[in-house]
């Protein structure tokens, strides 16, 4: 089945620029939409954007013209540019995926409704 794995994250000043990166292992033959979320200490698991099969995207309104977040099919990853990164954006960063359809080298199918990794975290400094 697959996994899913956030690399990408660290320290960064306010101002500055990250990207993200959520790889996923298997082989699959489609994902239906991927997203980020975040979690800040003492706060909900928030979308922060989503884009689907077809490119279509969705954002937090907190990120809108800051956060761009983009899919590489052909390396099966999805990435999140964060620019003009403000301290209200610590959290650590889930990668999600919805609806993954994916084989093993034996032909067996499966299905994940959802599927999430294991977050990395990013600290915004001020």
């Amino acid at each position: 089945q697959v996994e899913l794995v956030e690399s990408g994250g660290g320290l960064v000043e306010a101002g500055g620029s990250l990207r993200l990166s959520c790889a996923a292992s298997g082989i699959i033959s489609s994902v239906e939409a991927m997203g980020w979320f975040r979690q800040a200490p003492g706060k909900e698991r928030e979308l922060v954007a989503s884009i689907t099969t077809d490119g279509s995207t969705n954002y937090a309104d907190s990120v809108k013209g800051r956060f761009t977040i983009s899919r590489d099919d052909a390396k099966n990853t999805v990435y999140l540019q964060m620019n003009v990164a403000r301290p209200e954006d610590t959290a650590v960063y889930y990668c999600n995926a919805k609806d993954v359809h994916s084989r093993n080298d034996f032909g067996d199918r499966y299905r994940q409704l959802e599927v999430w990794g294991r977050g990395t975290q990013v600290t915004v400094s001020a």
